[in-house]
């Protein structure tokens, strides 16, 4: 209800009040002309009508407060529209997926991990310590401060310049998410190629000898990357949708994509 609207209802109800209260005023002077006293049923009366009278007194007062509050609330409603506007806008560009609170541990640990053994390598630096020995930890030198994975997020004004046809029935929250996935792959890739074997489980260590071979090429050397079999959820899998997003991310800039020996590599782009 608008503050004029309330203004006029409270005013009608006031003088509703008021013609009930010159009624009592008129029973109040029929009551002086007629002492109570003499009459036992106009005691009765003067008792109802003085608390009246407190009744109504108070429902003026009550109405006059609330009539004071409602330009106050009034301001209170149109700051508070401010602000939900402003909290809509915000979300458009927020992710709906956030790594959890675990992930970011391992991920500290995964970088703690890593600077140590670029650490070791630079101290054991020789030409025999670019082979991949078995019971070491090589690092490639370029290695050294990359850092986490870059986590470009798209926007939704990139997410419509898409043509209807490319962009499908994607949505920004899914890219995004996606973007996360892509992250944590290439998180764990680096895990990997710098672990020795002796932390690494037997169904890992032929993976990770994979990987170093991938690192050593000109095309990914100092670069983020993840292979297409990573793909396994939990928003990006290598599915019609998965393979839509690529190309969407791909097309926006996001990652590039490269073929070395039968594998397939993502490589993921960082900021301007």
């Amino acid at each position: 209800m608008e503050g004029n609207q309330a203004g006029s209802s409270l005013d009608s109800l006031i003088a509703s009040f008021n013609k009930r209260i010159g009624e009592l005023q008129e029973l109040v002077i029929a009551r002086n002309m007629y002492p109570a006293s003499t009459i036992p049923d106009l005691s009765a009366i003067d008792t109802a009508l003085s608390s009246m009278e407190l009744q109504v007194q108070s429902i003026k007062d009550r109405l006059r407060e609330e009539t004071e509050a409602i330009p106050k609330a009034k301001k209170l409603i149109e700051a508070s529209l401010k602000q939900q506007g402003k909290l809509q806008k915000m979300s458009i560009y927020a992710p709906s997926h956030f790594p959890d609170k675990a992930t970011m541990l391992n991920s500290d640990l995964n970088r703690c991990l890593l600077q140590e053994n670029a650490k070791q390598y630079e101290q054991n630096s020789t030409l025999s310590s670019l082979k991949f020995d078995e019971e070491a930890v090589v690092l490639p030198k370029e290695k050294k401060g990359r850092g986490s994975p870059p986590l470009w997020y798209i926007t939704v004004e990139e997410l419509n310049s898409l043509s209807s046809y490319m962009r499908g029935r994607l949505t920004l929250e899914k890219v995004n998410a996606a973007i996360n996935d892509m992250a944590s792959y290439a998180e764990a890739n680096a895990h990997l190629i710098a672990a020795s074997k002796q932390k690494l489980a037997e169904n890992l260590w032929e993976k990770a000898l994979k990987l170093r071979d991938i690192v050593t090429e000109q095309a990914v050397k100092g670069k983020h990357f993840f292979l297409e079999t990573d793909m396994k959820g939990p928003s990006l899998k290598l599915d019609n949708t998965g393979k839509a997003i690529l190309t969407v991310l791909r097309h926006l800039g996001r990652i590039s994509e490269t073929r070395i020996g039968q594998n397939r590599v993502i490589i993921l782009m960082k900021p301007h």
